[in-house]
């Protein structure tokens, strides 16, 4: 750094915090270190006794940490991603539409592994809200060799590191078995739940067919809706290994490829996952998603809403993190729980 007359700052960066102190009114940093110095900032700067300022001294080798996160953010920024304005070296990513994050975490790892930059993101595969922030970046020290941040961009290549899937319109034909509820001895409580966790998601519910525990009925109901241009079926109830719990058998007997019964995830371990056709997903659920705060169901709908074809390892990986603590009261998504990658 160097010193110079404070009328010949213009352009310049700040190397240290400047405190301007008015009695009884305020005392606090009026520029803080890593500030250009604007024409309107000199009569601030003299009428606090700044005469003299510390400036960086410009290197062709070297970047300010303001035009280095422009270079972080560079490879976080997709559709769907907006930038927050540059202050103090740090930039935010912020969602433009409601959808699903992705983060690229080897790629993240990597990049976070050179010396001196880092980018923070929320947890991959999370359903956002736009306006809520995605990301943050920054470089550790005030300046920063170019070279650094020339490594920085060849390990990121030219793929974005964070991506946002948009919540597609999908129409959801919802089938309910069990004799008890069928013949009326119980009322059904699966229905309003399922309906309430698909509402964020702006699901159209074509309707909800309650059957017996008869295979044939089962499926036709599920062709049924199939019929009426159904993107999803949900599946509820009969979905434990007893032998009058046939709706895997079902679901089978429609012609739906099933990918997995049951899943690494505790609420929800008899969960089922098949696909009808090339990508009509069909969901087999028990019965811990009528009474559970959060369950499989929770971590895999947002994706299934994204569009995403999910596959074995995709459910088999939920296992990292896939144990809910049943916290009171439950706080999902704010917690560990299928945050395991």
């Amino acid at each position: 750094m160097k010193q110079i007359r404070t009328e010949d700052a213009v352009g310049h960066v700040l190397c240290h915090d400047i405190t301007q102190i008015i009695k009884d009114v305020t005392k606090g940093v009026a520029f803080k270190k890593g500030h250009v110095v604007k024409a309107e900032d000199i009569p601030v700067l003299l009428s606090i006794g700044k005469e003299h300022l510390y400036i960086w001294e410009k290197d062709e080798d070297m970047l300010h940490e303001n035009e280095a996160a422009e270079i972080l953010y560079g490879i976080c920024h997709n559709e769907h991603i907006k930038p927050s304005e540059v202050r103090e070296g740090k930039i935010e990513a912020i969602a433009t539409c409601d959808g699903l994050f992705k983060v690229d975490t080897e790629r993240l790892i990597e990049i976070n592994s050179i010396d001196q930059v880092m980018i923070a993101t929320r947890h991959t595969n999370l359903a956002v809200k736009a306006g809520e922030k995605l990301a943050g970046t920054r470089v550790i020290p005030l300046l920063i060799e170019k070279e650094v941040m020339e490594e920085v961009k060849r390990v990121a290549g030219y793929k974005p590191l964070l991506q946002i899937l948009p919540f597609q319109h999908k129409k959801v034909g919802i089938v309910t078995t069990g004799s008890e509820v069928y013949k009326g001895r119980i009322q059904d409580a699966f229905g309003p739940v399922i309906r309430k966790k698909l509402e964020p998601f702006g699901a159209e519910v074509l309707g909800q067919r309650i059957v017996d525990d008869k295979i044939e009925r089962i499926t036709e109901a599920i062709e049924d809706f199939l019929a009426q241009g159904a993107d999803m079926i949900i599946c509820t109830g009969g979905m434990s290994v007893d032998p009058d719990d046939v709706t895997p058998s079902a679901i089978k007997a429609v012609g739906a490829e099933i990918i997995s019964y049951g899943a690494p995830v505790l609420p929800g371990a008899m969960f089922l996952l098949g696909y009808y056709g090339e990508d009509i997903p069909v969901m087999g659920l028990p019965g811990c998603v009528m009474y559970a705060g959060a369950t499989v169901f929770d971590l895999v709908l947002p994706r299934i809403m994204a569009g995403e074809k999910l596959n074995k390892k995709d459910l088999v990986k939920l296992g990292h993190g896939g144990l809910c603590t049943g916290c009171k009261p439950c706080v999902y998504p704010h917690c560990s729980f299928g945050k395991g990658e």
